[in-house]
């Protein structure tokens, strides 16, 4: 840092970035070269303000010193014993090309992973004559001190900051705060993919949560694997007491070291197999078959837009009936009802437990 500074990369880097780096570098776990943000704590044991704080943890990102890890968000974890909770920005160290051209490294690897494998002629020229220094730094940073303004915070950031970046390895350091979410995006795919609604799998998890403290060979397992591998029992309708009596039985005297992963496969080991077509018994060439499928659908009047309308305003008192009919034709239900009555339907129906009115 004290190079990166001294070699005017960026014309904002002072000994006020330094200062910021250091704090940063005495709380960094060096095995995975990463630290936690804290914007607060580190204002105040640098004795400047949070503004200036986070101007010159974007000068060292811009140098390519740092680079974002997970971004933090203020959103309450509600973590059971804890009034609030956060989640917190963690940043990881690297080194820019710059510098490692300069000092003359050869590496092995690319981008964060590059790791010192060398150095050529001139770094150990380089390095030679660094060793030869009374200070133990390569670049005094003098000027730097003169130009630091440590208690002045900056003023709003906007485009007319004009400030070239440094290019660390020929990568962006921007990340957009949209990709913090991408595991609740990546798990609303996994529903999706799988037919269960986001109601449904909300229940199921509740369900696995009262599952989890009836049987004690399932404590250490996470509520949401829980939850996946129980759906072949809960799809039965078996209520938590009635699982947990199958789970008892199922790993009788002793505890599997992934539980999720033996429910799955006891369920998928009990499952009876599926009895074999016989040759010709397509139901697409069975001419009874046909006509029944035809009377039927002629027997069945086409729903018309009166029907939606009454169903969707006299049927919120009947959200049980809703519920139901979500439950064995999805399709059918929100064409009928609607989505925001089927969303009413299905929550209120895991809210309730007994047996509706």
């Amino acid at each position: 840092m004290t190079w990166l500074v001294g070699a005017g990369l960026h014309p904002r880097a002072t000994q006020t970035t330094l200062t910021v780096a250091q704090d940063l570098a005495t709380r960094m776990d060096y095995r995975l070269g990463l630290v936690l943000y804290d914007l607060e704590g580190t204002a105040a044991r640098c004795g400047v303000s949070t503004a200036t704080v986070k101007r010159h943890v974007r000068v060292l990102r811009e140098l390519g010193a740092l680079a974002w890890h997970r971004h933090g968000t203020k959103r309450n974890l509600r973590l059971p014993g804890r009034p609030y909770t956060a989640t917190a920005t963690i940043y990881a160290a690297t080194v820019p090309a710059a510098y490692d051209e300069a000092m003359g490294h050869r590496l092995a690897g690319t981008g964060y992973r590059a790791r010192v494998a060398g150095v050529t002629d001139e770094g150990r020229a380089l390095a030679a004559k660094a060793a030869t220094r009374p200070h133990p730094h390569p670049v005094d940073n003098e000027a730097a001190r003169k130009r630091d303004r440590a208690h002045r915070a900056p003023h709003s950031s906007g485009r007319h900051h004009h400030v070239p970046t440094a290019d660390p390895d020929g990568c962006l350091n921007y990340t957009s705060r949209t990709c913090a979410p991408r595991a609740k995006a990546t798990a609303r795919r996994r529903a999706g993919s799988s037919g269960r609604s986001p109601w449904q799998v909300a229940r199921d998890i509740r369900i696995a949560r009262q599952v989890r403290p009836l049987v004690g060979w399932t404590q250490p397992e996470g509520l949401r694997r829980l939850a996946f591998a129980l759906r072949p029992l809960i799809d039965r309708g078996l209520e938590a007491h009635d699982i947990a009596a199958e789970l008892i039985g199922m790993a009788a005297g002793w505890r599997p070291a992934r539980p999720a992963a033996y429910i799955t496969a006891a369920l998928a080991r009990d499952r009876p197999a599926a009895p074999e077509a016989e040759p010709g018994a397509d139901s697409a060439t069975h001419q009874e078959w046909q006509r029944w499928l035809n009377s039927r659908q002629q027997d069945t009047p086409s729903r018309t837009d009166y029907d939606r309308r009454h169903a969707r305003l006299y049927a919120w008192d009947r959200w049980y009936e809703v519920a139901a009919h979500y439950d064995d034709d999805p399709d059918d239900a929100l064409d009928l009802y609607g989505a925001r009555l089927c969303a009413y339907a299905v929550g209120r129906a895991a809210r309730t437990t007994g047996t509706p009115p």
